[in-house]
Parts: structure tokens; sequence; C-alpha cells
């Protein structure tokens, strides 16, 4: 492992960006559409064939904000066709997109608020890169939000509905609508059109204070369809995926990211109040004093169950600690970044072949060999990284 470098410089982050992407490209590109969305430790892609939506738009994501950055033809290139995938693979007759697809044949046409999320977050990214039609794109996407998922009775978005969108699910999750407010804000960025920065509004204000203040100022995951709390749901799979049980402290950091940057674009006090005391709780219950690194879940009563460290939990946490660094002028929270950064770099960071590892035990041991399956693409890694250094 190489000595630390200056974990707040410019220069650092640019360079770590590059070799994260050199990680990624062209391996993951497929001649024939698309991505690949499957790699091993060294690089290997060991699915060829397997593409989920949250990929798909990832990695629009990743070589639209690398095109941006370096304005490198390849990137740009590379962008345009993962658009061309989405458009013509993913997107449907109806308008909704295909969750999960391999090859010629449709795995999983359930129609989730979380992935249409990233739709507008890509398109939005291209936007930015350049590309005119996406403004029609974002707007035809959130307006297929708007008609199917928008719950006007309790402000926010429900979570899933059924192919042909003819059965809406009962659960409702703040997940989704984290994931929406992220797309509204790049939306908004893309577009200047104040629409969607009230919409990112309205959710971080629902989720964060509404829902919130149901369970102490900490952001429960799962509710049912009256949006009350759901204490039982995925009791027994801490470890879900999408839904595990528990608070989430990368949950709470990344809500902190986001109403930092909301208030950046619209000052308001309660932004900044709300998003230092969600950093700061999920930073005294979640840090592991042990093994250092934030762990996964925590239950009500502070215990700890899900003790593993996940790569993105440790991205939007340092995000997070830049944000309220550069807002609130505490030192403090520069040191908390350094922390986090100083974990991952002896840790999550691949110093061998690039990227960051995808999960680890609690004690920084490796499960497997598996560093991005499919909704790995390092978006999260990457986008902590150029959020520092537009900060910077």
């Amino acid at each position: 492992m190489t000595a630390n470098p200056d974990f707040q410089s410019p220069a650092f982050l640019t360079q770590h960006i590059e070799k994260t992407m050199a990680f990624y490209h062209p391996r993951c590109i497929d001649a024939e559409g698309g991505f690949f969305h499957f790699f091993k430790d060294n690089g290997d892609v060991y699915d060829r064939s397997t593409r989920h939506l949250v990929s798909s738009t990832r990695f629009i994501f990743n070589y639209a904000k690398a095109f941006q950055a370096t304005q490198n033809p390849e990137y740009l290139e590379a962008m345009l066709h993962g658009l061309s995938y989405l458009r013509e693979r993913h997107k449907k007759s109806d308008g909704g997109y295909t969750w999960l697809l391999k090859g010629d044949t449709n795995l999983d046409n359930t129609n989730h608020c979380y992935g249409l999320a990233f739709v507008v977050l890509a398109y939005a990214q291209a936007l930015e890169s350049g590309v005119e039609e996406a403004r029609d794109w974002i707007a035809q996407t959130f307006d297929l939000m708007e008609e199917h998922f928008w719950d006007a009775e309790f402000q926010l978005y429900k979570d899933e509905i059924s192919d042909n969108w003819e059965k809406v699910s009962d659960y409702r999750g703040q997940n989704a609508n984290m994931h929406s407010c992220e797309a509204m804000l790049a939306a908004f960025d893309a577009t200047q059109e104040t629409r969607y920065l009230e919409r990112a509004e309205c959710l971080a204000k629902n989720i964060c204070q509404r829902q919130a203040n149901l369970s102490h100022g900490q952001i429960w995951e799962h509710y049912d369809v009256n949006w009350n709390i759901d204490w039982q749901y995925n009791l027994d799979d801490p470890k879900n995926l999408f839904r595990p049980w528990g608070f989430q402290p990368g949950h709470q950091t990344e809500w902190c990211k986001l109403l930092l940057m909301i208030n950046h674009r619209a000052p308001q006090a309660w932004l900044v109040d709300t998003a230092k005391n969600l950093f700061d709780l999920a930073w005294q219950k979640a840090w592991d004093e042990t093994h250092q690194g934030l762990v996964y879940g925590y239950g009500p009563d502070d215990q700890v169950c899900d003790g593993d460290k996940y790569f993105w939990v440790q991205a939007e946490s340092f995000a997070a600690a830049a944000w309220l660094a550069k807002t609130t002028q505490v030192e403090k929270y520069w040191h908390i970044y350094n922390t986090i950064w100083q974990y991952s770099w002896e840790h999550m960071v691949d110093h061998d072949f690039g990227a960051w590892f995808r999960i680890l035990t609690q004690d920084n041991q490796a499960m497997d060999d598996c560093k991005s399956p499919a909704g790995k693409t390092d978006y999260h890694t990457m986008g902590a990284c150029y959020e520092v250094l537009g900060l910077l």
C-alpha cells in the first residue's frame, strides 16, 4: 500500500477518480450494446449478459462526469453508447424501464421508483454533457414518476408498481425518495427548471423532518402504505441488498449531503441543522472504534445489527463530512473526513487493480473476490470525489 496522500488535495481526488475509472474503462463496454455489470477483483467479467437498470444508468453517470471533467472523447462515446442501450433495450413501450434483463430476455419488468430516479440522474448528466435531447427525456421521466408514483396525500413517492402499471405495492421506503431527491437536484442543475428543485426540497422535508420525527430524528428505512414505520420489515433479513432492516448510517450521511446541496442552492436554516444532526448521530452510533470504518446498520436500541463495512457508506460519509466542514466552518468535520479516508485508503481501496472493494467483514476481511456485481459501478466513490472537488 502506498503512503498516505493528502486527502484534501484536488490533485489526489482527480488522480483517484482517474485510477478508479481505469478499472472499468474500457473493459466495461460491451460492443454489442450497453455495459458489462459483473467484475471480479482483478477486472475479469464473470457474467456477460445480465443487466440491471441501476448499473446501466450509473455507468452513464460515470462516463458523463468523466467527460465533463476531462473532455476525453472516448468517455463521451461510451456515455452515448450507454444512452442508446438504456433507450433501446431498457425502455419499454409504456414508458417504464425494465429492471433486470439478460440478453434478449426481460427477467423483471417491475417498475421501481428507485430505478426511475437513476434514469433521471443519467439523463441530467447527459444533458450536462451536451446531449440536448436529454432535456425532454428528463421531463418525460419526471412526468412518468408524477403519474404513477407520486403519493399526493403524503407528498412522497411510492416504491414499486407491477409490470403494465397494474398493482401498486403497499411498501413505502425512504431510499427511493432519497435517490429521487438526488436526481431532482441533478435535473435542476442541468435544466435550471425550478420544479425539480422544489420537488427535491419537498422530498427532503418530508423524509428528514416529518418521517424522521417518528423515530427520534433518525431516518427509518421502511413504512406501510400510510407512511407509518414498519419496524418488522426484513427484521429476519438485515443484510438484504436493497432493503435491509435497521437504521442505515450511510443513508443518514447521504441525506446530510443532499440537505446541504439543497441549502447551497436555496438556503434555509433547518437544512443545515438537520444535516448536522443526522451526520452526528450516524457518526456517534456507527463508527467502529475497534476496527475503524462505519458499520452498515444498527437497530432502534443502537446495537449494531450488521457490522459489515460497505464501500458506499464510507464514500457518502466522507462527502457529507466535507460538505459539513465547508458549510459550518467547523474543523472537526475535516478531521472526520480525513479519518474516513484514512480507513478507506487502508482497507477499501484496491491499490493493485483499482476501484474499491464492495464489502468487508466488520474486522475488514474480504468476503469474496467479486468487486463489482450489478449495482456497483463505483458511482458512489467517484461521485463523492467530484462533490469534494467542487467544494475545494
